[in-house]
């Protein structure tokens, strides 16, 4: 079992993401994220699938999404080199001055923005892949008590040099 990445262009369309949703829960493959956005072609979304499978099970997935009508193409990201992003809000609420302090550090060190605040809390963004996030996360569990989550799924596209994730 490995982490998997697919992405998808498929037609844009009403329900083909309810489709290929569905197509995952009918079979008992689970998501691990999807993200879906239109592309420069307004008639064409991209897709941007993880799951987590053995080899032969994320043959079959491929193999069904190639077979939906709906489906332009199906790129497998899993062993490509891939630029790989997503998105992470964390709001802290009950800051002192103090936390304050050690949340814009935290900030800095992440390469991330503070994008508001009020008089007891904070609310940062990142943009950064999903392991940096997980450890973004990590660290303010840590550090602080009353925190809110809010995650994207990953985007990614092939990479033009040879650079990984």
């Amino acid at each position: 079992m490995k982490k998997r990445w697919i992405s998808l262009y498929v037609e844009n369309q009403v329900g083909v993401l309810s489709k290929i949703s569905g197509l995952f829960s009918g079979k008992s493959y689970n998501l691990d994220s999807l993200t879906v956005g239109t592309t420069e072609d307004p008639t064409v979304s991209r897709m941007t699938i993880a799951t987590v499978s053995d080899d032969e099970t994320f043959i079959q997935i491929k193999k069904q999404l190639n077979r939906m009508v709906e489906v332009i193409k199906v790129i497998d990201f899993t062993d490509v080199f891939v630029r790989m992003k997503e998105i992470l809000y964390v709001k802290v609420f009950d800051c002192t001055q103090e936390d304050k302090t050690e949340l814009f550090q935290i900030a800095s060190t992440f390469k991330s923005k503070v994008i508001d605040y009020g008089k007891d809390s904070l609310l940062l963004e990142f943009v950064q892949t999903a392991a940096k996030n997980d450890a973004v996360i990590k660290l303010i569990k840590e550090e602080f008590r009353h925190i809110e989550v809010v995650r994207g799924g990953s985007v990614g596209i092939e990479s033009i040099s040879m650079m990984e994730r």
